[in-house]
């Protein structure tokens, strides 16, 4: 079992959110001692889906639908993965936008070398694509093309 505070520390979250998940119920068996919540290794892995779920953009209202559903037992099974579906496909979009944000400060970070190498941009604003190295050319054609 874990105090709160332990639970904080592992996670890097503040004690007042974890207060604030076990007040919105999605720690529904949780132990107390003496009114001291005690976390098990059930709540601990509970919040890694928790975190997960909020680091991929769902908000808790739909969270605590999730855990409602776990504790409805195996016939909600079809809409928890339908959840986890739906998520993964949305970060899985997000990371495509990184991927072209991170494409492009590979490219002007490759440039700015480029100019600073060449003493100026003058060489860099008439170089054809072509010319670039071949995984600058791939990263200027992912952020600038859709």
């Amino acid at each position: 079992m874990y105090s709160i505070g332990q639970v904080s520390e592992m996670f890097g979250l503040p004690i007042s959110t974890l207060r604030y998940y076990d007040k919105q119920g999605l720690f529904p068996e949780i132990t107390r001692v003496s009114g001291i919540r005690k976390f098990s290794d059930r709540e601990l892995e509970a919040l890694r889906v928790i975190e997960c779920l909020k680091k991929s953009g769902l908000e808790i209202k739909d969270i605590k639908q999730f855990m409602q559903w776990c504790r409805q037992g195996k016939e909600t099974y079809p809409q928890r993965k339908q959840l986890f579906e739906m998520q993964r496909k949305n970060v899985e979009q997000e990371i495509e936008k990184l991927n072209r944000v991170l494409d492009m400060l590979n490219f002007k970070c490759w440039y700015y070398d480029k100019a600073i190498k060449d003493g100026g941009e003058e060489n860099l604003k008439v170089l054809p694509n072509e010319d670039m190295p071949e995984e600058i050319k791939k990263a200027y054609e992912n952020a600038h093309f859709d």
